[in-house]
């Protein structure tokens, strides 16, 4: 065991983790960030300052030029031992830390909405498939289809086409004259209709949405209704994204309160805990200019400053706006939820079809008795994709959430001391 104390202790370092951490160690707390990836970014800025806009760039390097913060990658919340107390595990070994502060920066999820064929090889998230791409896979030549939902599309479309991909068609399920609205109101926010008009592409279908993807041993085609008509599309790749969730495994794990899937803050991004903050995606989905301002206000106001904070709850205000914009464009239409058979697979851990769980009382009846959600993702995709199709809450969870090593849960030493004190810090230049 590793013993670590650190006054402000960050889940997770993308856009919202680095900017809290910037903030508080800009106003001398000493930060530890962990982030269960091996580089630090999230899945926006995975792809390293070079690939990064303008903003990105300064922030990454004001991240890793701060002597405060010190960064753990592949490193994972197992558990909360006691408040203050967090039990962490990476490939190499278990940690035990002790914090004053703890932001949870947890981000967000792809919605994965199931259809037949949409477990062959070939079909991935609209996320996955940049991410993909980002950490190398070659796509040049190959024939791909975006479907779904929302920016993202445009977004791996934009991505793919740059690697030499041929970006055969992308279907996104909401009708025009929504798009049209929406796109009337992007004046507002300039950057964004700049990037709309680049991202624009003569491909990109409304009211469009696979049906059903097939092929032998692997992806062959995909079956599309456009505005009512059934086409069939060759392809290599399918990449649907249905949409973001915010990922609150972490903060239900600490106890805090969530409502409507994120974690519930004030104005200040503090949680129903005294001591926790959370900031970005994970409070709700607005992209990552939002997710940079909560995270600049949580660091402050983490380390006492709530002082510097006044320039970042005026970009927190326009950017939620827009994000309201997108949330109210972007919704998905209840046609989807007839995609799915009994046939089709739901939890491709456990090999669990929807026929199986659908006439489940609720999420944890269909866990019991199917094994649903319990496989090594622990529900992650099939649980949020259940919900969905269902209209189930997901709100209980049990540790851990994560996959864990048995000689981290069994550790005899895991227990605190039982007077642990967490000694006062005096913030400030």
């Amino acid at each position: 065991m590793t013993d670590l104390t650190t006054q402000v202790l960050i889940i997770g370092a993308g856009p919202a983790g680095m900017a809290a951490a910037i903030a508080a160690a800009s106003n001398g707390a000493d930060v530890l960030v962990i982030d269960d990836n091996p580089n630090a970014g999230g899945q926006i800025w995975r792809a390293g300052p070079g690939r990064l806009p303008r903003a990105g760039v300064k922030h990454v390097k004001a991240f890793f030029h701060a002597e405060r913060i010190t960064l753990l990658p592949q490193t994972r919340l197992i558990m909360q031992v006691t408040p203050g107390h967090y039990l962490l595990e990476n490939p190499d070994r278990a940690l035990q830390v002790k914090a004053e502060r703890l932001i949870i920066c947890s981000g967000a999820r792809e919605l994965f909405i199931p259809f037949p064929g949409w477990t062959l090889p070939g079909v991935t998230g609209a996320g996955g498939l940049q991410a993909l791409i980002k950490s190398g896979m070659d796509v040049r030549g190959q024939r791909v289809v975006i479907a779904g939902s929302g920016p993202l599309l445009l977004a791996s479309a934009h991505t793919a086409g740059k690697q030499g991909a041929k970006v055969v068609q992308i279907c996104e399920q909401q009708n025009i004259r929504m798009l049209s609205r929406m796109l009337a109101q992007l004046w507002r926010w300039p950057a964004k209709l700049a990037q709309a008009l680049m991202l624009g592409n003569l491909r990109y279908r409304p009211a469009s949405y696979v049906v059903s993807a097939h092929g032998a041993q692997k992806l062959e085609y995909v079956m599309i209704n456009q505005r009512g008509r059934i086409k069939k599309v060759d392809c290599d790749r399918l990449a649907c994204g249905f949409g973001l969730l915010p990922d609150v495994q972490v903060a239900q794990l600490l106890g805090v309160k969530t409502a409507a899937g994120a974690v519930v803050v004030n104005s200040d991004q503090q949680t129903s805990s005294a001591h926790i903050w959370a900031a970005g995606e994970c409070t709700g989905v607005g992209g990552s200019e939002l997710s940079l301002a909560e995270g600049f206000i949580a660091g402050f106001q983490a380390t006492a400053a709530g002082q510097k904070c006044q320039a970042w709850r005026s970009a927190k205000l326009s950017w939620s706006r827009f994000a309201d914009l997108l949330q109210q464009t972007f919704e998905l239409d209840e046609r989807l939820k007839t995609l799915v058979t009994d046939e089709t697979i739901l939890c491709r851990c456990e090999d669990v079809a929807y026929g199986a769980v659908k006439n489940a009382a609720g999420l944890k009846q269909a866990k019991m008795q199917t094994r649903c959600g319990m496989g090594s993702c622990q529900g992650k995709i099939c649980h949020a994709s259940l919900c969905w199709l269902k209209s189930w809450s997901n709100e209980q969870i049990r540790p851990p959430v994560m996959t864990a090593r048995l000689a981290t849960l069994c550790l005899p030493d895991v227990t605190p001391p039982h007077s642990l004190k967490v000694k006062e810090h005096s913030y400030g230049p």
